[in-house]
């Protein structure tokens, strides 16, 4: 069947890379992503945002669990990356999407270049406190939802965050259409007019600016699937602002395989809810992984899912280091490991597919989303 040889060429897209000559360093792989387009757009009826919000996701199916799953039909992607646009008036449409795949000079461009515990023994997140940390990058790239998660900030007007922070897999969730974006600014004493307050003893006070969203895009992975099959594999979504928000952003990029990363480790902050107001930033190594999934023990409790799991590689075409963010987190897995429970924290992965629908999302045109 040709649907399904175009499948598995889709699947085994991660492994077109350029082999690096830098051994001494790691380096950004170059992806010959695919891509995804528009097909049709169908209006829904309003949804009736009666959901709870929920923190985190819990899921009893672990690694073995997802490696053993059946490997799912052209059609079945298709309509797994096919998604919902919510927009700020209520208003709801679905999207069928194409999947296609472009030789290299296809179009003559090469793109632009069961307990709720999380913590693993000794708790080794790091609050990050004063304005010169925070409001700097990569921690100004973390931003907090009005519906209690953390999301990343990855274009001018853009937020990466989980589904589950918007969509419970049923419904969407109280507050997700008047959904806002908070960034943390510092907190003036009265009558200071930006007055430098930073020589104080006590961590300088912040509070959150709010921008209303103009609409969010959830795939259809999540919508019709759940944490206990595929859902857990699509738990990302991504929100439009309704103006810029002016600061630095941190770059998607496809989610190369465990060994390759720095150290074996991963990064992200998000605004976990036992630190209120504190932005946590943690990192680990990573334990496992499937195509769609990394298992790892970061610590983190609700409130930190949505966040950004980033790395720090070398960016061979400009010559310079680059954060980008290559999954993330949804949350928490208690797993019956041959009769031993053990628990993951979770994170999805940001495969050649996830990358060219969510740098579609963002662009709006396929040949920036070429380079993975």
């Amino acid at each position: 069947m040709a649907g399904l040889s175009t499948l598995i060429f889709l699947l085994c897209a991660a492994k077109d890379v350029l082999p690096s000559n830098s051994h001494w360093k790691p380096t950004w792989p170059s992806y010959r992503v695919p891509v995804i387009l528009p097909r049709s757009t169908l209006n829904l009826d309003k949804p009736q945002f009666d959901a709870e919000a929920r923190l985190e996701v819990v899921s009893p199916c672990g690694p073995e669990c997802h490696k053993s799953s059946p490997l799912p039909t052209y059609e079945e992607v298709k309509n797994y990356l096919s998604y919902e646009t919510l927009y700020a008036n209520g208003s709801l449409t679905e999207t069928e999407v194409g999947i296609y795949i472009l030789s290299n000079s296809g179009d003559g461009s090469q793109g632009k270049s069961r307990t709720k515990r999380q913590i693993y023994g000794y708790d080794s997140r790091f609050s990050i406190f004063g304005k010169d940390f925070l409001l700097n990058y990569p921690f100004s790239t973390s931003v907090k939802l009005s519906t209690g998660c953390t999301g990343t900030l990855v274009a001018e007007k853009h937020v990466l965050t989980a589904a589950h922070c918007i969509h419970d897999g049923k419904s969407y969730v109280k507050g997700a259409q008047k959904l806002r974006v908070g960034f943390l600014k510092p907190k003036l004493k009265d009558g200071s007019k930006g007055a430098n307050i930073t020589n104080s003893v006590m961590p300088e006070k912040m509070k959150f600016q709010w921008i209303r969203v103009k609409r969010t895009h959830v795939p259809k992975g999540w919508i019709k699937g759940n944490a206990n099959d595929i859902g857990m594999d699509y738990d990302y979504a991504l929100l439009e602002l309704k103006k810029p928000h002016k600061r630095k952003f941190m770059k998607i990029g496809v989610s190369p395989p465990a060994r390759h990363l720095p150290g074996g480790r991963i990064h992200f902050s998000g605004y976990d809810n036992d630190r209120p107001g504190n932005l946590v930033y943690r990192f680990c190594d990573v334990k496992d992984e499937t195509y769609d999934l990394l298992y790892q023990q970061c610590d983190a409790q609700p409130g930190a899912s949505g966040s950004g799991v980033y790395v720090r590689m070398w960016k061979r075409q400009n010559h310079k280091w680059e954060r980008k963010i290559i999954g993330i987190f949804s949350g928490h897995q208690w797993v019956d490991m041959n009769g031993t429970p053990q628990d993951f924290n979770v994170a999805v992965r940001i495969t050649p597919l996830k990358y060219a629908q969510i740098c579609y999302w963002i662009k709006g045109n396929y040949l920036d989303c070429r380079e993975g």
